[in-house]
């Protein structure tokens, strides 16, 4: 690190369960997020002041009016614009050391593979069951970590899954794939600063799998509700007969 990178993350050095060397590992990191919304901005915002190296962001959404109240990455200069592009810029200005790619596309099939394999940890920011899904699948075959987050009304959600480690179980455990994709934001709304607490647990998780510090929420998942700001955390089990990921260990 330079100078200047030493001033600018000082005070995630000076934490002692971080140092130079767990700021090293940031730096060197490859992290994918999919999704540039409500919970990819804040997410990406995170993990690019923080010193993450590499983000790529895949996206294949303009920025409308009705994006601005949640998806903070976004300005009303960008309507019409690509999502990843107004992502990039966003962060690019923020913190002009990282790289970052954005991919207007949606991810999925061999570039899906091929960028999970890469990646050392993954973001699911989308809003959709199939891609959730598809998702996961992709990370139990590479056993790449995967941080998921929902969020919708009051309310929000985040666990992380680590296949191959600590019998974590994986997304299909916790829901069925036969169920029907009508929760999100477009047709039950949702309240701006759930989508952020979300996204910044999502890069917080995400930082702590980099580094290996802390204790990550593999194996549980934790749940808010806006309206009482009550936490609730749920334990997740492996489920043995899970069609994605009942084969691996």
């Amino acid at each position: 690190m330079n100078d200047n990178q030493l001033l600018r993350y000082s005070r995630q050095i000076m934490l002692p369960q971080i140092d130079i060397e767990g700021q090293q590992k940031l730096l060197a990191a490859n992290i994918l997020i999919i999704g540039a919304g409500g919970l990819g901005s804040p997410a990406a915002i995170y993990l690019a002041a923080a010193g993450v190296g590499t983000i790529i962001i895949y996206d294949d959404d303009v920025v409308e009016l009705s994006n601005l109240q949640r998806q903070i990455a976004h300005h009303t200069a960008d309507i019409g614009s690509d999502k990843v592009i107004s992502t990039r810029q966003t962060l690019s200005s923020l913190n002009p050391d990282i790289r970052i790619r954005a991919v207007k596309q949606r991810l999925e099939g061999v570039q899906l593979e091929i960028e999970i394999k890469q990646a050392d940890v993954v973001l699911d920011c989308s809003d959709n069951f199939l891609t959730r899904f598809a998702i996961n699948k992709a990370c139990v075959k590479y056993q790449t970590p995967l941080v998921s987050g929902a969020a919708i009304r009051f309310e929000g959600q985040v666990t992380v899954f680590t296949p191959g480690k600590n019998n974590s179980p994986c997304y299909n455990c916790l829901y069925n794939s036969d169920g029907e994709d009508l929760q999100n934001c477009a047709t039950n709304g949702v309240i701006a600063p759930v989508t952020g607490i979300v996204g910044s647990i999502q890069a917080l998780e995400a930082m702590k799998l980099i580094m290996n510090i802390g204790e990550a929420l593999t194996g549980r998942l934790l749940l808010l509700d806006g309206l009482t700001m009550e936490w609730n955390m749920m334990k997740l089990k492996k489920n043995p007969a899970c069609p994605t990921c009942g084969n691996f260990s």
